[in-house]
C-alpha cells in the first residue's frame, strides 16, 4: 500500500494561469499519516533522532567522563565491529552450508532417479521437497516474522536514512531471516541470498548495539554502550557492508555498496570501521573455505554464494570490441527498467492478495513454488541432447550435484544443456555460465529459453512472504542474456561467450539497481579479474544512463511501494519555488519552561509529536523567546521519576543525581515508555516541571523565508527529526512551526498546494519532449 497521504483535487482548468501559483494556506492543520507496510501489515512509521541532543543533562554527562570512559567508548566501536564482522561471517558460512547440502541433497536423490529412468518419482520427490521447504519458510515469515519478507534491503535503507520501521532489526526478525532464507532458496525459487544477508547483518548490528534483546532474555550490560540513534545508526550502516562482503566474499565491494546505495550520511572514521568488518569477514571466511576444500562439508564447496575465481583467465580485446559491449549495456538498461517495471506492478497485486490474511500469504507462496517446480522440471524435455565433448574439462555427463554436463533424460554420452542450467541451484547456473572455454556447450534455444524463464519466475518470485533476494536472480538473468549476445556475435569477437555472461550480468545489474562503483568492484572480487574493469566500467555506466531515463532503481521502488518517506539526495525544482512557511502545517503544540504537569499530560496525551518547543515568557525573560526543544521520551522519563514542584521554580543541580545517562538513553527500536503507562494522583497534577536541564538548547532552525529545498538538504544532510522554523520578523511567537520528515514528502506539499501538480507535469512534458528531440537526431 503506497503513502496514506491526503491528495486534494485540483479545482477548475488545470492549463489556467491566471491562478497564482501558491495559495496560502499556512493555517491548514495537518491531517495526514504516515503508513508502511512491513510484511503486508500496515504499521506506523516513526523517525529516529541522529542529531545529538544538547541539554545539560548531556553535558553533565559528558563531563563526568574520565580519559579511561572515553577509552572505553572509542574501544566498545571497533570491537562491536569486529564482532558484526565475525558473527556474520559465520552466518554466512552456516547459510551456505545448510542450502548447498539441502539443495544438493535434494538434486542428487532427484538425478539418481533419473539415470535409473525413473522419472515420475522423480518429479514427484523433486516437486514435494520444494513444496514442503517453500510452506515451511512462508509459515515461519507469515506468522512469526512477517518484516523478514523480502530482501531487506529497502528497510536497511531507510534505516540508515531515518526511518524506523516496526519489527526490522528483532531477534524473530534475525532468525526468520536465516532459517527462511535457507529453505526458501533451498526449494528452488528464483531468489538469492545476498539481500538478506544484508538485512541479516543489520539485525545483528543493531541487537549488539543496544545491548541484545530483553525479552528474550539476551542482554549484556557491557554491550549496552551506545545509548543513541546516531552510533547505532554507524553500527548498522558497519553490518550491511559485512552482509554483502559475506554474500559475495567482496570485502571492499561491501563497504563501497554500503557508501553508494544504502547509507545517506557518510565520514571518513565510518570508512574506516566499515572497511575493519569487511575485513574480518573476508579472514573468516576465508578459513572457513579452507576447511570445505578439504572436503569436510558435505556438498558445500563447487557451488555456493560465495563465489571466487570464477572467470580467471588472461583475455584479450580491441577496440573493435567495444560498439558491442556499448550495445549490451544499452540492453541492459532497458531490460533492467523494463524488470524494474514489472516487479513493481507484480508486488501491487501480491499486496492485494497479502491484504487477504496469512493464509492467502501462504497460498500464494505454494503456488508460485507448485509453478515452478512444474517449469523447472518440464522445460528440459523441450531442449534435444547434445553429444558430449571429446575435450570436456569435466566428467560428461555429469553425475551428482554439480556440473556443466547434466543428463536428465538423455542417453549415455550425451547431456541435456538447459538442464545443466534450470536444473541446478542458482549458484551452479552462474558458474556454467561464467565458465570459460564452453563456447560450445549451449544452443540458441536453451540460452533463450533459460533467460525467459529467469527473468520472469524472478519476478514472481520475488514478492512471496519468505526472505528473498534479487541480487543473485538479476546475476543469472543477466548472465544469460549477455551469453546470448556472445553466442550470436559467434566468431567475430575476442572475447569468450562466458566473458559477455560476466559483462551482461554487470548490465543486468546497473539497469535494475543503478549503482555503478560498487557493483564494478563486486563483479571484480566475484570474478577475480581485474582485466575486466575497463569493460564492465562501461556496460555499468551505459545501462545506468539508460535506465535511468525510464524510472527508479528498484530498492526505491520498493521502498515506494511500502510507504517508506525516503529523503532523497535531490530537491524537486517545484521545492525551490517554496519557503518552509509555505508547507509547515499546525496546530502547534509548545511548553513553558517550567510547565505544569496537566498541561504535559494532556498535550502528551492528545497528540502523537515527538518534539516540543519550549519557549520562555515574562517574567522568565523579558520577551516571549525560544529556549530549545524537548522529546517526548524525555518527557516521558520526567513524568516517570515525578520531578516535581508545587511552585512553579527552577529546579537545582541536585535533580542531575536522581538520574542517570541510562534514564534518557534511546530504547531500542519502538521499544520507549508509552504516556498510558504514567499514573499520577490529582495533586501530583496540579504540580510543576522544570524543563530547562532536559531541553536542546540547540536545536537546528531555518527562518521561515528559506527555500523549502535548501531545508531539505540540511534536513538530511544532518540527519535531523525535527526542523524549528522561526520567524522573520521578531515581535510574533518566537516559533512558527516544525518541520518533520512528512512536510518534505512530495505528497504533502502537492496536497497543501494542488496546483503545482499541474506545472510539475507541464515540466515533464517538456523534458520528455527534449528528449525525444535529443534520440530523433540520431
Amino acid at each position: 500500500m503506497p503513502l496514506a497521504l491526503r491528495k486534494d483535487t485540483l479545482n477548475g482548468d488545470p492549463e489556467s494561469l491566471h491562478q497564482p501559483l501558491l495559495s496560502s494556506q499556512r493555517s491548514i492543520v495537518n491531517s495526514t499519516s504516515q503508513v508502511a507496510i512491513v510484511g503486508s501489515n500496515v504499521s506506523p512509521i516513526e523517525s529516529l533522532d541522529y542529531e545529538i541532543i544538547e541539554n545539560e543533562f548531556f553535558k553533565q554527562d559528558w563531563r563526568s567522563r574520565g580519559a579511561s570512559q572515553i577509552f572505553q567508548y572509542i574501544f566498545m566501536k571497533w570491537l562491536l565491529c569486529f564482532l558484526i564482522g565475525f558473527i556474520v561471517s559465520l552466518i554466512a558460512f552456516c547459510n551456505n552450508l545448510a542450502v548447498e547440502n539441502l539443495a544438493g541433497i535434494k538434486f542428487v536423490i532427484t538425478s539418481n532417479m533419473m539415470l535409473e529412468r525413473r522419472f515420475l518419482l522423480a518429479f514427484a520427490v523433486f516437486f514435494a521437497s520444494n513444496l514442503g521447504l517453500t510452506i515451511f519458510s512462508a509459515v515461519i515469515t507469515a506468522l512469526i516474522a512477517p518484516a523478514a519478507t523480502g530482501s531487506g534491503i529497502p528497510e536497511v535503507k531507510a534505516y540508515l536514512n531515518g526511518v524506523d520501521a516496526p519489527g526490522i532489526f528483532t531477534v524473530r526478525t534475525l532468525f526468520v531471516k536465516i532459517i527462511g532464507s535457507i529453505t526458501a532458496v533451498s526449494s528452488s525459487l528464483l531468489i538469492g541470498k545476498a539481500g538478506p544477508m544484508v538485512h541479516t547483518g543489520a539485525c545483528v548490528a543493531s541487537l549488539l548495539g543496544q545491548g541484545g534483546s530483553k525479552r528474550y532474555g539476551l542482554t549484556w550490560k557491557w554491550l549496552r554502550f551506545f545509548k543513541n540513534d546516531r552510533d547505532r545508526r554507524d553500527l548498522v550502516m558497519c553490518g550491511s557492508a559485512a552482509g554483502i562482503a559475506a554474500a559475495f566474499r567482496a570485502p571492499v565491494g561491501g563497504v563501497l555498496f554500503a557508501l553508494e546505495e544504502m547509507t545517506s550520511w557518510w565520514r571518513s572514521a565510518l570508512l574506516w570501521r566499515a572497511f575493519f568488518t569487511t575485513a574480518i569477514v573476508a579472514i573468516v571466511l576465508r578459513a572457513m573455505i579452507d576447511v570445505c576444500l578439504s572436503g569436510k562439508c558435505g556438498l558445500f564447496g563447487k557451488g555456493g554464494l560465495i563465489m571466487f575465481d570464477v572467470y580467471s583467465a588472461s583475455i584479450s580485446y580491441h577496440l573493435a570490441e567495444v560498439p558491442l559491449v556499448f550495445i549490451l549495456g544499452v540492453i541492459g538498461g532497458i531490460l533492467g527498467s523494463l524488470y524494474n517495471f514489472m516487479l513493481s506492478k507484480v508486488l501491487r497485486v501480491y499486496n492485494f492478495i497479502n491484504e487477504k490474511g496469512t493464509i492467502c500469504k501462504i497460498v500464494l507462496a505454494c503456488v508460485i513454488s507448485i509453478f515452478t517446480s512444474f517449469l523447472l522440471f518440464g522445460l528440459p524435455w523441450f531442449a534435444s541432447c547434445q553429444p558430449c565433448p571429446l575435450d570436456a574439462a569435466e566428467p560428461c555427463p555429469t553425475i551428482g550435484r554439480s556440473g556443466n554436463f547434466k543428463k536428465f533424460q538423455c542417453p549415455p554420452d550425451h547431456y541435456n544443456d538447459l538442464a545443466s542450467l534450470i536444473f541446478n541451484t542458482n549458484d551452479d547456473a552462474i558458474r556454467n555460465l561464467f565458465s570459460r572455454d564452453t563456447n560450445e556447450e549451449f544452443q540458441y534455444s536453451s540460452m533463450f529459453i533459460f533467460f525467459i524463464t529467469c527473468f520472469f519466475l524472478s519476478i514472481f518470485s520475488y514478492g512471496v512472504v519468505a526472505p528473498a533476494g534479487l541480487f543473485v536472480p538479476v546475476i543469472v538473468t543477466g548472465a544469460s542474456y549477455g551469453r546470448f549476445v556472445g553466442m550470436l556475435v559467434g566468431k567475430r569477437t575476442n572475447l569468450h561467450h562466458g566473458l559477455y555472461a560476466v559483462l551482461g550480468a554487470a548490465s543486468f545489474l546497473g539497469g535494475s539497481m543503478r549503482t555503478t562503483v560498487s557493483l564494478c568492484v563486486i563483479m571484480l572480487e566475484l570474478t577475480n579479474n581485474l582485466l575486466l574493469l575497463p569493460l564492465i566500467m562501461m556496460v555499468l555506466l551505459v545501462s545506468k544512463t539508460v535506465a535511468d531515463a525510464f524510472n527508479a532503481n528498484i530498492y526505491d521502488l520498493i521502498m515506494k511501494a511500502k510507504g517508506f518517506p525516503y529523503l532523497e539526495t535531490h530537491a524537486e525544482p517545484y521545492m525551490r519555488q517554496l519557503t518552509v512557511g509555505d508547507v509547515v502545517t499546525g496546530p502547534l503544540q509548545m511548553f513553558n519552561g517550567i510547565e505544569k504537569v496537566r498541561n504535559i499530560m494532556f498535550i502528551l496525551k492528545t497528540t502523537r509529536h515527538n518534539g516540543f518547543p519550549v519557549i520562555d515568557e515574562p517574567p522568565l525573560s523579558e520577551a516571549p523567546v525560544l529556549s530549545g526543544l524537548i522529546l517526548r521520551d524525555h518527557l516521558v522519563t520526567l513524568l516517570k521519576n515525578k520531578v516535581f514542584f508545587p511552585t512553579p521554580r527552577a529546579i537545582g543541580d541536585d535533580v542531575f543525581k536522581k538520574f542517570t545517562s541510562d534514564d534518557f538513553a534511546k530504547k531500542g527500536s519502538n521499544k520507549g515508555e508509552k504516556i498510558e503507562d504514567i499514573q499520577l494522583t490529582e495533586e501530583e497534577m496540579e504540580m510543576f516541571i522544570d524543563l530547562h536541564p532536559f531541553t536542546n538548547t540547540s536545536p537546528y532552525t531555518v527562518v521561515e523565508t528559506m527555500s523549502l529545498g535548501k531545508a531539505l538538504t540540511l534536513f538530511r544532510e544532518v540527519g535531523l527529526r525535527h526542523l524549528l522554523v522561526i520567524p522573520k520578523i521578531t515581535g510574533r511567537s518566537p516559533v512558527v512551526g516544525i518541520l518533520t520528515r512528512h512536510d518534505f514528502m512530495p505528497e504533502h506539499i502537492l496536497g497543501v498546494h494542488p496546483l503545482l501538480v499541474s506545472s510539475r507535469w507541464k515540466r515533464l512534458r517538456f523534458r520528455f519532449r527534449c528528449l525525444g528531440n535529443l534520440f530523433s537526431g540520431f
